[in-house]
């Protein structure tokens, strides 16, 4: 239902007792409203945000290094250029970043302007007025203007609602880039991995091959059993097979990069295998907690606290009358006659406008109640943000303090498999063993690499991980906006 309002609107000069009861009425009504207006100004302030961050970090390593950290160009810690060049050529093309930055530019846009309601307005208009007596028809040529005060909290609440929004695109933005950088980062990594996995398992078929051979050769000479043959026939069959699946790595994960470079293939570069990237000896040595606080989810919870208070306040404010000034003035020409108005037949009118609402089943009062109960519930989601983070930062150092353990094992893994390896060949030169025995050791350093390699990869992605938790993406200049192609038909 429709709430009842007691409107006092601008008083046209040109009825003198109407005027003269509008100057008795005007300064009794704003005096009365004068103490609710002065108590209703005040904005509640913004709650607090008290982030429950940890004071140490459970998963992070012994006797690290005092809090201080720049996680600009993180990812450079895998020591790869074309990784590099990759992130950078993302930034610059990648179709989410510039639906970002351009919401950012219109939230900026409207952000300049979002107090401009309580400012002086003036409106142009006509309009033609039929007389029911058919004997006269009026064209009106006229302008109004309006002006209503930001009381009770309008001004800053208003203020407040636009500057969450704003801030809200600006986390988008940063969390756009976030992702990227991470993703981008993540995908070249399980290229170049699924590449040097390739190689690796092609060169266990190739031994399997060369078994194979041998093992056919001895059966042939009565020297081994058939099924020795069979054996490593099948073993072949699962080598063989086995290649498909770092394949299918290698096409999705370039496929998946030009998608985030903007483009719709892949460049034939990325196809040519290439050096894993790796962190090596890299380990952490700083993380402090309040880095948490560049997380895009916190940075978009914080928003999104400002706007529900600002959104809040107007509620609020709505509860109270609303208060301006306005006049117009209007021109008449009456179309039936062809008489046109003279300058002395011009109307003005001037005056304060007020609008007190008396009753509305309790529609503005639940309104508030309810901006009340979103603002609560930012709050909470602000907080679950900052232990969604927390959560994630834990798991990611723990990941990768332990896959820098298993690296470093199946690293002494390989040194020994190779040792051993450069030892049966020389045996099998000297006539102490055999061309299977060389194949044999091939296939078991092949594996091992295998492991380490996949190991390498795995401490990569929680390296990717632990800074995209952090909110560790750079903070470039702003990206300059794509232009759609637009159709000229």
């Amino acid at each position: 239902m429709i709430g009842k309002h007691v409107s006092s609107t601008a008083i046209p000069p040109s009825n003198a007792r109407t005027g003269k009861a509008g100057g008795r009425i005007a300064p009794l009504l704003l005096g009365s409203l004068l103490g609710t207006v002065l108590a209703g100004c005040a904005v509640a302030p913004v709650p607090e945000l008290k982030p429950p961050l940890p004071e140490t970090w459970r998963n992070a390593p012994a006797n690290v290094a005092p809090p201080s950290a720049d996680l600009r160009g993180w990812w450079q810690a895998l020591g790869d250029p074309a990784l590099d060049g990759l992130i950078d050529r993302a930034l610059r093309n990648n179709l989410d970043v510039a639906q970002a930055a351009e919401r950012l530019q219109a939230a900026r846009q409207v952000n300049g302007h979002s107090r401009d309601s309580y400012l002086p307005n003036l409106h142009a208009r006509t309009n033609d007025v039929v007389n029911p007596d058919t004997s006269a028809s009026y064209f009106m040529v006229g302008f109004d203007a309006s002006w209503e005060f930001p009381l009770f909290g309008a001004w800053q609440s208003t203020k407040r609602v636009a500057n969450g929004q704003l801030n809200g695109a600006q986390a988008a933005l940063r969390g756009a880039q976030v992702s990227l950088v991470a993703e981008v980062t993540r995908r070249w990594v399980e290229l170049r991995s699924a590449q040097r996995q390739e190689t690796l398992l092609g060169a266990i078929h190739d031994a399997q091959q060369e078994k194979l051979r041998l093992l056919q050769t001895r059966v042939d000479l009565k020297l081994a059993p058939p099924m020795e043959a069979a054996r490593a026939q099948a073993e072949l069959a699962r080598a063989e097979a086995a290649l498909a699946e770092p394949r299918q790595a290698i096409n999705a994960a370039a496929q998946q990069l030009a998608v985030l470079l903007g483009q719709n293939e892949p460049d034939p570069a990325w196809l040519e295998p290439g050096a894993q990237p790796r962190l090596g000896a890299w380990q952490l040595t700083a993380a402090p907690a309040d880095l948490l606080r560049a997380r895009p989810e916190i940075a978009m919870a914080e928003a999104e606290v400002l706007r529900s208070a600002g959104e809040l306040g107007l509620a609020r404010k709505d509860i109270y009358p609303h208060i301006g000034f306005g006049s117009s003035i209007q021109w008449s020409i009456n179309i039936a006659t062809n008489h046109r108005a003279r300058n002395h037949e011009g109307i003005f009118s001037a005056g304060p406008v007020i609008d007190i609402p008396l009753f509305d089943w309790g529609q503005r009062i639940a309104a508030a109640h309810a901006k009340d109960h979103e603002l609560n519930a930012a709050l909470f989601a602000y907080r679950q943000a900052v232990l969604q983070g927390v959560a994630e930062t834990e798991v990611a150092m723990g990941d990768l303090e332990l896959l820098r353990g298993r690296e470093q094992a199946l690293q002494q893994a390989s040194e020994a498999s190779r040792g051993g390896g450069a030892a049966v060949r020389k045996r099998a030169e000297l006539g102490l063993g055999s061309g299977l025995d060389v194949q044999d050791s091939v296939i078991e350093g092949q594996r091992t690499e295998l492991e380490l390699t996949s190991a390498i990869a795995a401490r990569d992605l929680a390296y990717v991980s632990l800074y995209k938790a952090l909110g560790g993406a750079p903070m470039p200049a702003p990206p300059q906006p794509l232009q759609p192609q637009r159709s000229t038909d």
